[in-house]
């Protein structure tokens, strides 16, 4: 294809992405509505070693935070495994690990609650015929979801602090 060609096809969309107003969420570094929000955010305990994974991968997230932050996080986290798949020894063939996480974050002198919101998370898990693989294997499934649980508040609490300053 000649150059003017793609150039033909290039500018129309390119003037297209100029006028939809997309921008970063975290355009502005650490200055942005969300880097700050999340600086300012102290993390209530989890119970539970669900609750030590979330919470650490949370505060990896939102890195050093205020020594009297302005916003509470609870965290109320349900973990489930599910076996599924029988075998003829009457063996569950599979788990599913589940980690649902119910969120709010809270004006720390007022009690309002500014975001009520939930995230979810699932992994496959293979039953094998040793324990330790699956405990080992459980272990590394409930990691991998702590840190997506994480990933997925902070996005959330980052589109409320860039949409609470516009």
């Amino acid at each position: 294809m000649p150059d003017a060609a793609r150039l033909a096809l290039i500018l129309p969309l390119l003037a297209a992405l100029a006028g939809c107003q997309l921008r970063p969420v975290y355009a502005g570094g650490s200055a942005s509505a969300p880097a700050s929000l999340m600086a300012d955010i102290g993390i209530a305990p989890i119970p539970e070693r669900a609750g030590f994974m979330v919470r650490q991968a949370l505060e990896e997230q939102f890195g050093r935070t205020a020594d009297n932050p302005r916003y509470r996080l609870e965290v109320v986290l349900d973990d489930q495994i599910i076996a599924f798949g029988v075998r003829g020894d009457s063996s569950a063939a599979r788990e599913r690990r589940t980690l649902r996480a119910r969120f709010r974050l809270v004006d720390a002198a007022s009690g309002v609650v500014l975001v009520d919101d939930s995230a979810s998370a699932d992994a496959g898990i293979d039953r094998v015929s040793s324990n330790f693989a699956v405990v080992a294997a459980e272990t590394t499934a409930l990691e991998r979801l702590s840190v997506d649980i994480a990933r997925q508040i902070s996005a959330r609490l980052a589109r409320y602090a860039r949409a609470a300053r516009q």
